[in-house]
């Protein structure tokens, strides 16, 4: 998996999935992306991005307990940092996608690699 976030902006093409007052601090919105499973948060008014698939089995992660600023996957508990998907427990031993977020105009928008 890629930490997207590494990106330059221009690389990205940012698409518009919710307006700000649809995602509160401390909740979680799913999206489907290009066929991408997408889950994002609002951790204290910062938004972050990930893959809501566990790299373990494949399992949905997104309705895991947060613990700070990492997920645990609700079927084995893995465990992953949501700021860059980065694995950091076992049983899963590959990284997850993150994706950068940006707020345009009261929209949030999730950037994905141009191809």
């Amino acid at each position: 998996m890629y930490n997207y976030k590494t990106l330059k902006p221009e690389e990205c093409e940012f698409i518009a999935i919710a307006g700000v007052g649809d995602l509160p601090p401390g909740e979680r919105l799913f999206v489907e992306i290009d066929e991408k499973s997408i889950v994002v948060f609002n951790i204290a008014g910062q938004y972050y991005a990930i893959d809501d698939v566990c790299s373990h089995d494949g399992g949905p992660l997104g309705d895991g307990e947060l613990d700070g600023m990492e997920i645990v996957c609700p079927r084995h508990g893995a465990r992953f940092d949501i700021r860059t998907g980065r694995v950091l427990s076992l049983p899963a031993v590959e990284d997850i996608s993150a994706y950068p977020v940006m707020v345009v105009q009261d929209e949030i928008q999730i950037g994905l690699p141009i191809e």
